[in-house]
């Protein structure tokens, strides 16, 4: 019996409708489930209950029973009896059992609403118009949906400070918080640092830093994420761009294999900011700081935009020819990427094929932070595994290499994305060599390579990577790459096609995957189009003899967000 059978379900009518939810729902989220909005500030899914904004207020009551014979009391129609309460209650505090009955639209909830959005307001400065916030903001969503609709208050506001440093990443107006205290329970309970808290009584009450503290953790701008209003702020993205301009694009962070699922902001081909896109298999509605501004390299000067011979730039159609002339020269030698799509992964094994040789895969390391970033640091260690390019733990040098370089076994080598001077090799050997590079960046070896061909970036193109929980999940293409570029697919198969005298095959991701799914055993059936926001989880069986170093298999959690 599954964990979801175990769960007892009881129903409950929320305004006229009967609504079967697991026992200990709260109310919140159990009208949710039909469509039912219940509005609140306070209250988030992933955090405690706090109870203080008080905008969730509705009408309970419960099914009357005769107390002596414990049968229902019905009315004349034959409808159950309901003994409504004579307060209201919040219904993020209130949990769902059997025989209970909710208003959310009566006379007493209307009231209700309209007195606390009063409230709300007294202080709040009214200037929508030129507010961060605006186009995602509930105080104003709220006040138009649930509010009086005028003001009754003509004394003077209490002005709060502006502009105040919380952090390196966060700034906060004031004047605005309407002191829900998300922020404070994120940093107490989340990520375990309680920097943030309120001083100061009623209207003079101030969100603030502890002395001596600052909000600087690698995490701080989910606080900002969750901020229902104005008052905390992204630095980086304040008052740079309205929300309603920017295209929201589902995407995946490459910061390391947790598969941290995004959202990409952008617009006219130009990305504003990242923020995370809730999956409760993965990272529940979080991410890191640092995740948010890996696309700040994909106008990084060091960015390749053009393809390269000796340090030349040249055509991309010459570097391809240039590439598939050097390749048959010699004995080739293969450096693989963890940071390749699963897609592009599958065709480097075709291209391999047309000259078969040695493949190397290194190893992504670096510290795990206990919450959404592991020790690997790359997204799709795992496809490589699945896509058959390996089928052992990489390593962090590359000593088989340099033994074949010495030795005149191989004359080329092919890298894709890794700069192989930190693993052992120097640039005197490589310069003996025919490097031919495959990248998004210049680097010390693509410097000395023969043929650089650019690469697109994750923001660039779609495709899927397999998380440390062996979950395929699937990315779109947020913003074009640079002009004049392929997608990485697509040139590996002119390179195939060229090496093969053939005319070139027109592909996408979606014909990659009518081949993968014939020949990848864990694909079969699949469509990338069908794939799920959530992705699926892939049977992991035959993989879990394959031990990390430190005693760990290919899973480095048995899930990947440890938050939840």
């Amino acid at each position: 019996m599954n964990n979801e059978q175990q769960v007892e379900k009881v129903s409950v009518n929320i305004d006229g409708i009967d609504i079967l939810v697991p026992k200990g729902t709260n109310i919140i989220e159990a009208a949710a489930k039909a469509n039912i909005e219940i509005p609140f500030y306070c209250y988030h899914p992933k955090l405690s209950v706090a109870g203080n904004c008080r905008m969730c207020l509705v009408e309970m009551g419960m099914a009357m029973k005769d107390r002596a014979t414990g049968q229902a009391i019905l009315e004349d129609d034959g409808s159950p009896k309901v003994g409504w309460i004579p307060k209201p209650a919040i219904a993020c505090g209130t949990q769902a059992s059997a025989g209970m009955y909710i208003k959310t639209k009566s006379e007493l909830a209307k009231s209700c609403q309209e007195g606390v959005m009063e409230f709300l307001l007294i202080n709040h400065p009214l200037d929508c118009p030129i507010c961060d916030q605006a186009g995602e903001c509930r105080l104003q969503e709220f006040a138009t949906d649930y509010g009086r609709g005028y003001s009754r208050f003509v004394e003077d506001k209490n002005v709060k400070p502006k502009r105040t440093v919380l952090g390196p990443r966060v700034t906060l107006d004031d004047e605005r918080c309407i002191l829900c205290s998300r922020c404070i329970r994120f940093c107490q309970e989340v990520i375990k640092d309680d920097v943030l808290g309120f001083v100061d009584r009623g209207s003079y009450s101030t969100l603030t830093s502890y002395p001596g503290k600052q909000l600087d953790s690698n995490y701080s701008l989910n606080t900002v994420d969750i901020c229902p209003v104005g008052a905390l702020t992204d630095t980086d993205f304040r008052f740079k761009m309205r929300v309603w301009f920017l295209k929201r694009t589902k995407s995946i962070c490459t910061e390391s294999s947790v598969g941290v699922n995004t959202e990409v902001w952008s617009r006219e081909g130009e990305i504003y900011r990242i923020t995370p896109r809730r999956n409760d298999e993965v990272n529940d509605t979080w991410m890191s700081d640092s995740g948010r501004s890996i696309f700040k390299q994909v106008t990084a000067d060091n960015r390749l935009r053009k393809a390269k011979s000796n340090g030349v730039s040249i055509s991309l159609d010459e570097a391809h020819i240039r590439f598939t002339e050097i390749l048959p020269m010699g004995k080739t030698a293969y450096i693989g990427s963890s940071h390749m799509t699963v897609e592009e992964q599958f065709i480097f094994k075709q291209l391999i094929e047309e000259h078969p040789g040695p493949v190397f895969w290194l190893s992504n390391e670096g510290e795990q932070d206990g919450l959404l970033i592991s020790s690997d640091r790359s997204p799709n260690l795992r496809g490589a595994f699945v896509t058959g390019l390996i089928n052992e733990l990489p390593k962090n040098n590359l000593d088989t290499l340099l033994e074949l370089m010495n030795a005149g076994e191989v004359q080329n080598i092919v890298v894709y994305h890794e700069d192989i001077t930190k693993y052992g090799i120097s640039e005197s050997q490589l310069k003996k060599h025919n490097v031919l590079y495959f990248g998004t960046h210049s680097n010390r070896t693509s410097d000395i390579a023969r043929v650089v061909i650019p690469t697109l970036m994750v923001f660039e193109k779609s495709g899927t990577f397999i998380n440390q929980q062996f979950r395929l999940q699937k990315f779109a293409q947020a913003v074009p790459g640079p002009a004049g570029l392929m997608p990485d697919i697509n040139t590996m198969i002119r390179l195939i096609s060229i090496l093969r005298k053939e005319s070139e095959v027109a592909s996408s991701v979606p014909l990659v995957w009518s081949q993968m799914k014939t020949e990848i055993t864990e694909f079969k059936d699949m469509l990338f189009e069908s794939l799920p926001d959530s992705g699926i989880l892939l049977d992991s069986s035959a993989f879990n003899e394959i031990i990390f170093s430190e005693g760990k298999s290919l899973h480095f959690e048995p899930k990947s967000s440890v938050l939840a």
